[in-house]
């Protein structure tokens, strides 16, 4: 299972708001970082 798809899960099934919040923020980070390889990708290829 991918780290995208596990964070996606624990935040389904997670109901205490603090631990809801971390996995948002590591998300939202995974998604950045992506999104920044991606550009980085362009500009080289």
């Amino acid at each position: 299972m991918s780290i995208d798809r596990f964070i996606l899960k624990k935040l389904d099934n997670c109901h205490e708001e603090h631990t809801r919040r971390n996995l948002v923020k590591l998300f939202k980070l995974r998604i950045h970082k992506a999104e920044k390889e991606e550009k980085q990708h362009l500009r080289i290829g």
